[in-house]
């Protein structure tokens, strides 16, 4: 007796083995078998099943034998054309891909392969093809391959319409949070939950969730919710100025110059034009548009002696600050430090 998930399985399994003879349009019995990962025994009793309910499809016992579509059997519903097919292929292609994040990776490998068996035959070969020169992967650098730990919790519950209890990390502390989940959005790699708390809809970063519970009841969520627009609106919220931008040049060393402009470049006024660097003696001049004189001094503190801040005054005086304070903190005899 099966269960409802053994009728399911074997129904997907059923819907495979056909789109595989649809594809290849004869095949050996144990090719099919190790495709679907069953016994050659279960091929032929599916073949059987298939026949049964009015598929064309027959099967040949022996050596010689195979499965096979009815002779003059065609199907070609797709309609795809060869850009369409591309970006079908594209859209699993990388270990990252948010399909693999959610943990939907394989019902996204069988989704395409029920999609490739129906598509024209001078089509299907090339767009296979051209899928494997490109590579989608959607991590930042340095960053671990490991998904999200909640990830997939969180997405049965966006998904099912159920409502949440998250401990979540916040910057001021640890907190519990009852919510509505409203969707997921991934930005540069990084994971965040659109939900709603007490009504007013937040953005709760995933790595960020200690633990997520999915509660029975249902998630209160607006009919006509619009996902890309409340999104724009949280990140219009994150990326208002809090403080009022800044305009700073400095020197640097030339060989320290790129990474100046690399490791700065999220503390920039967004939308704010960057100068081309020009040179000043042995050094490069640079002009720098900063959200906030704070950005900056946490910034360029880094690099030591190789950058010096020209303009604007009061950096130049918060940077001097910055700097004796970090001398008179390393400033200890018991560990060799001469304090002059």
């Amino acid at each position: 007796m099966y269960s409802c998930d053994s009728c399911g399985m074997r129904a997907d399994r059923l819907i495979s083995l056909f789109l595989l003879l649809q594809a290849h349009g004869r095949m050996p019995a144990p090719e099919l078998a190790r495709r679907l990962e069953v016994s050659v025994r279960t091929v032929f009793r599916d073949m059987d099943a298939l026949s049964t309910v009015g598929f064309p499809v027959y099967a040949e016992r022996g050596r010689a034998g195979g499965c096979a579509l009815l002779p003059g059997f065609r199907t070609d519903v797709s309609g795809l054309t060869a850009a369409e097919a591309q970006a079908l292929f594209v859209l699993t292609s990388g270990g990252s891909s948010p399909a693999a994040e959610l943990g939907l990776s394989e019902p996204a490998r069988s989704a395409l392969r029920k999609l490739a068996a129906g598509l024209p035959a001078s089509i299907r070969p090339r767009a296979e093809d051209q899928s494997r020169l490109v590579l989608v992967d959607s991590r930042g650098w340095l960053r671990s391959a490991d998904p999200d730990r909640w990830l997939e919790t969180l997405r049965g519950a966006v998904f099912d319409g159920r409502r949440l209890r998250l401990r979540y990390r916040s910057e001021r502390g640890p907190a519990t949070r009852l919510v509505d989940p409203w969707g997921l959005v991934a930005k540069a790699g990084v994971w965040y939950l659109v939900a709603a708390h007490r009504g007013r809809p937040r953005m709760y970063r995933v790595s960020r969730v200690a633990h997520a519970t999915v509660l029975p009841s249902a998630a209160k969520r607006p009919a006509d919710l619009d996902l890309a627009a409340v999104w724009q609106e949280l990140r219009a919220e994150v990326e208002r100025p809090r403080a009022e931008p800044v305009t700073v040049t400095l020197r640097a060393s030339a060989a320290v110059a790129p990474r100046v402009l690399r490791m700065c470049a999220p503390q920039f006024t967004p939308g704010e034009p960057v100068p081309e660097p020009s040179p000043d003696g042995d050094r490069v001049r640079m002009v720098l548009p900063f959200r906030a004189l704070g950005a900056a001094s946490g910034t360029l503190l880094g690099f030591g002696d190789a950058v010096e801040v020209l303009e604007p005054a009061a950096l130049r005086a918060e940077m001097a600050r910055l700097a004796a304070s970090v001398v008179r903190l390393y400033a200890d005899a018991s560990l060799g430090v001469v304090d002059e």
